[in-house]
């Protein structure tokens, strides 16, 4: 008799869950987590079973795209949204009682980023003791903040000769990492130490201390003379204050027609746009600042060979840009070279 009330109670419970499955509200497009690039239509479509209801309002990121009485489809169109991950909410009314479904999609890129190949126009001396985190160029002079716990430090370098013209040695519990001139100052922060320091440009001499909590480690930097802007080597760019003391004032996800540019380091800001190294690679990626899209990509995969056979030698890393004569500078981590480049497309 138990054995029959049990299986009683199993057919019962399967029956209220079938049931109860049915009746639940859930979205049948798009999926959760899908990909969708800008230009491509996009079908919204709910599934609401048995429940019932009055009204549906549908929201992307807290934005109100349209109200319904029904469940029939409807198209959004995606050419405006900027990339990224993005939030789809049916907000349910059935009499005083609202209820929250979600989805999420991500946003990609409509084009792919344009291919540029390059030239090698000049080939200057860099010391290969440089850990090169931080590379700009100013008035004629390199500015450099180096890397390596115990060896950072921030320096300034005759572009003919590649010798420092000054060098100021961090504390070695400081891992030196991206750099920025800013008038006539110079930024500069630290890996994971959560800290940044503001120099004197002409001397050097460090001027003050602010902590550093923008990203989750600290990488690159560069500036428009309006933001500043800061990697963290995610796919994340973070915009700054240019003004002391150096708060976060928002953010910037970049993303090309694939997906997620992760590992973004040393920045310049080049003609509107922004100039980024990709960790361990041997490219460099165009960055629309307005959107987070990757327009370009640079293949730079030949410069490591031409460098000297210097065991110590390591990844590209250094951009610099001279906006007086236009000319675009490259090296890497303890490259015996710093290469003035002029790019080509593919």
């Amino acid at each position: 008799m138990k054995r029959i009330v049990l299986v009683f109670f199993v057919a019962l419970a399967a029956l209220y869950a079938c049931k109860t499955k049915k009746s639940a509200i859930y979205f049948l497009s798009p999926e959760q987590g899908s990909s969708v690039n800008q230009g491509s239509a996009l079908k919204i479509k709910l599934e609401t079973g048995n429940a019932t209801f009055d009204s549906v309002s549908y929201l992307i990121d807290s934005r109100l795209l349209v109200s319904k009485v029904d469940t029939t489809s409807f198209t959004l169109p995606t050419d405006t949204l900027k990339p990224g991950l993005k939030v789809i909410t049916a907000r349910v009314y059935n009499g005083e009682k609202v209820d929250d479904i979600t989805t999420n999609i991500v946003v990609l890129s409509a084009k792919a980023p344009v291919q540029y190949g390059f030239d090698i126009v000049n080939t200057f001396p860099h010391d290969t003791a440089s850990f090169t985190e931080g590379l700009e160029f100013h008035d004629g002079v390199i500015y450099e903040s180096d890397g390596l716990r115990g060896e950072s430090s921030i320096r300034k370098a005759d572009l003919r000769t590649g010798k420092p013209l000054l060098s100021v040695p961090l504390d070695d519990k400081y891992f030196g990492e991206g750099l920025t001139v800013i008038g006539d100052k110079v930024i500069q922060i630290t890996y994971q130490e959560k800290t940044g320091f503001v120099y004197d440009r002409t001397s050097l001499k460090k001027l003050g201390e602010f902590p550093y909590v923008a990203g989750v480690e600290g990488w690159g930097m560069c500036n428009d003379g309006k933001v500043i802007y800061n990697s963290d080597g995610t796919n994340v760019i973070h915009l700054l204050n240019i003004n002391e003391p150096y708060q976060q004032l928002g953010e910037i996800s970049v993303y090309d027609n694939k997906g997620a540019v992760d590992q973004l380091n040393e920045l310049e800001y080049i003609d509107g746009k922004l100039y980024a190294n990709i960790f361990q690679k041997d490219l460099i990626v165009i960055i629309d600042p307005k959107t987070g899209i990757v327009e370009g990509e640079i293949d730079l995969t030949d410069l490591y060979r031409l460098t000297a056979r210097n065991i110590e030698a390591d990844v590209l890393n250094g951009i610099a840009w001279d906006a007086k004569t236009r000319r675009l500078f490259v090296t890497g981590k303890k490259w015996d070279k710093l290469f003035e480049i002029k790019l080509k497309q593919k």
